[in-house]
């Protein structure tokens, strides 16, 4: 497998990181959507990621990824049963990016019968898709907003629920698949659906830099590492581990993160001014804000993570208003202002 690019090398896009650090550390916040520039690292930084995450347990030659440190329904009739009979084996393992092609099947996807023991065995047996190699991983999109609408429908159902239903041929599987959704795309080349739109918990815009010194260390910087990976990253090694480190503190403390009523009402009074449907703003506001405090190892939720949080969470999530012709940036900024000062 070919070396990523190290996280911590990623010169400038500091929203897109400080967003895939959330949902890296809290997956409920509901993954990422970077639309922008093409060739502006959105795919590298969702592969530095992944390659710095520390490894996870899985199930020994399960096919959906099962943790071993779950039960029912987060694990598969299979590994429930040889759990019952103390042979459960396991093994750690990175975290990889499962990527979706534009062009896959629907059967790719969700998972379809086992042709070839159906036809030498006569059996009836489901091969699982994408979305079950996907499970406790990251699933990347690239050009998101182009993806075909039974895909997109497929990956609804699934994102609502945690839980992929196949009903082929007989055929009824059920299996876990919660994972990290991550999609990229340039806007000029299309808008992605509302219905999915709605399921990324953060969107993040990227631009090719303007500045001469960034430009200069972003092509020196990829140059050194196309010469010689291995010792690119060998230089970087120290801050990948520390900021490791810094990721398995902050999920370690998620759960026992002070989230005072004060800072819960500014999210509710952000949302109300700036018009959002429902309430799901709103709970992804305090989730990442959770997340960027634990991150930053603070004992409890400030006004100034949500704060910073505001933007991606809701950019995507603003109704176009026909008498503010203002961008949702603009928009989020300008309410900031007026709740906080």
């Amino acid at each position: 497998m070919a070396l990523a690019y190290p996280f911590s090398a990623i010169v400038g896009q500091d929203e897109m990181k400080l967003a895939l650090l959330i949902a890296a550390i809290d997956p409920d916040v509901g993954g990422v959507l970077v639309f922008g520039d093409r060739g502006t690292g959105k795919s590298t930084g969702i592969r530095a990621l992944a390659a710095l995450l520390p490894a996870i347990p899985m199930v020994s030659g399960c096919p959906y990824n099962c943790d071993p440190r779950q039960t029912l329904p987060m694990l598969c009739e299979a590994c429930l049963s040889e759990a019952g009979g103390g042979k459960l084996k396991t093994h750690n393992s990175p975290v990889p990016v499962v990527d979706l092609p534009l062009g896959a099947t629907e059967d790719r996807v969700i998972g379809a019968l086992d042709l070839e023991r159906a036809l030498h065995h006569g059996e009836k047996a489901f091969e699982p898709g994408l979305l079950a190699r996907a499970h406790r991983e990251f699933l990347y999109i690239d050009e998101v907003n182009l993806l075909e609408d039974h895909l997109v429908d497929a990956l609804l159902d699934v994102a609502a629920s945690g839980e992929n239903v196949v009903e082929r041929e007989g055929l009824s599987i059920r299996h876990p698949a919660r994972f990290v959704l991550v999609g990229s795309g340039n806007p000029e080349e299309g808008e992605l659906r509302p219905q999915l739109l709605d399921r990324f918990g953060m969107s993040v815009e990227v631009r090719t830099p303007q500045d001469l010194a960034s430009r200069v260390q972003i092509v020196r910087s990829r140059d050194e590492f196309e010469r010689d990976r291995a010792a690119f990253r060998k230089r970087w090694q120290r801050k990948e581990g520390r900021l490791r480190r810094q990721i398995q503190n902050a999920r370690a403390a998620l759960d026992d993160m002070t989230l005072p009523d004060q800072v819960l009402e500014l999210a509710a009074k952000l949302c109300i001014s700036l018009g959002t449907d429902g309430l799901r703003g709103e709970l992804t506001l305090i989730r990442a804000a959770r997340a960027l405090a634990c991150l930053e190892g603070r004992k409890e939720v400030s006004a100034q993570e949500l704060q910073r949080v505001a933007p991606p969470v809701l950019r995507h999530r603003l109704r176009r208003d026909p008498l503010d012709e203002s961008g949702s940036t603009v928009r989020i900024t300008r309410a900031l202002e007026e709740l906080f000062g």
